[in-house]
């Protein structure tokens, strides 16, 4: 990549963190440069850019107006994506978000659609399928060695404390789109999804356990059906005290492969093992959310960087994103009805 990226970087809070040692580790290699952040809160914005090392911008419309910047990097909550991305979309900036697009597919749509009109790239930082056991995960499904899949099972075990929901706003629709499907579980999630063939329907229940005072949903249990005619489960929860970490196992004709936060340990039928990957490398899937290493976003950022340099799409785009905004619509949809529901399709 010839050129330096020079990014903007917008929302400074909580899941700003693991982004920040990201840009500094890029920045340090020299793949890009950090031309200016903001927050709504100028005494925080000016305090985030000193300790930095960075430049706090005056507004919003001084970033996207800056033709000296090629990218912006947003960290705001969903529900302050959709004029962020029409201001940033108009002016010709690439974007990377972090996950969810939006609090419903509806608005999620709507932002990749505008993306692709003005042809900006957008990227979603689905961390999980950059990291290098998801790519040999991908690397052993491509090489037929598993065999049939027959049964993938998906669980996310975490837990939160009611102090993590007390926060004004966390686990609302209205800030966050709903609870541990789309805040939590939706990595692993998009993780599988860029593993298997479609999910054809599902049949769900979702609610709020006795362990959490919340407007949404803290435990999700649904079964599926692929398209290949293969089946699965997925089982998501922030009131699994202490919180164990996620895993994702697909059983084959040949053998099983168990993919968690960091590690493929692949058991076959003759009784060989296999493993692949890094170890004790968590997620934050206890009290802690941000226990996990930053190397994945640090890499998500540098492929994006190196996409819009070389004009190509994200390894991760904002239209594959919709895949698991899609399954999460189904999922709740079926609990609600307490039916068996077809997954729309793009």
């Amino acid at each position: 990549m010839a050129k330096k990226l020079r990014f903007a970087l917008v929302g400074l809070g909580m899941a700003s963190r693991p982004h920040v040692r990201g840009l500094k580790d890029l920045e340090a290699s020299g793949v890009l440069e950090v031309a200016g952040v903001f927050a709504r809160d100028q005494a925080k914005r000016e305090a985030f850019a000193q300790a930095n090392g960075w430049r706090a911008a005056p507004s919003l419309e001084a970033l996207a107006t800056d033709k000296s910047i090629d990218a912006v990097l947003m960290l705001t909550p969903p529900n302050a994506r959709v004029e962020l991305v029409e201001l940033f979309a108009a002016n010709g900036k690439a974007i990377l978000m972090e996950k969810p697009v939006e609090r419903t597919t509806a608005a999620a749509e709507k932002i990749v659609a505008r993306c692709e009109a003005a042809k900006v790239p957008l990227g979603i930082v689905f961390q999980h399928r950059l990291k290098p056991a998801a790519r040999a995960m991908r690397e052993l499904l491509d090489s037929g060695r598993l065999g049939k899949i027959g049964l993938v099972r998906l669980d996310v075990p975490w837990w939160r404390p009611q102090s993590y929901y007390d926060e004004p706003g966390r686990g609302t629709l209205a800030r966050d789109g709903g609870g541990v499907l789309i805040s939590q579980a939706i990595h692993a999630m998009d993780m599988m999804l860029a593993l298997t063939p479609d999910v054809v329907d599902v049949t769900a229940l979702a609610g709020t356990t006795s362990l959490h005072k919340m407007e949404t949903e803290d435990f999700a249990g649904a079964g599926l059906r692929f398209a290949d005619g293969s089946i699965g489960t997925i089982v998501a929860t922030t009131a699994n005290f202490p919180g164990v970490m996620e895993s994702c196992v697909f059983n084959g004709e040949n053998g099983s492969a168990t993919l968690d936060a960091s590690t493929l340990t692949v058991q076959w039928r003759d009784g060989k093992t296999e493993t692949a990957g890094v170890t004790g490398v968590g997620t934050g899937g206890g009290a802690d959310p941000m226990a996990f290493d930053h190397g994945p976003h640090r890499d998500v950022i540098a492929d994006f960087a190196a996409a819009v340099a070389d004009g190509r799409k994200p390894s991760i785009d904002g239209r594959s994103a919709l895949r698991v905004h899609r399954l999460i619509d189904a999922i709740l949809e079926s609990s609600r009805k307490g039916a068996r529901v077809a997954v729309a399709k793009g």
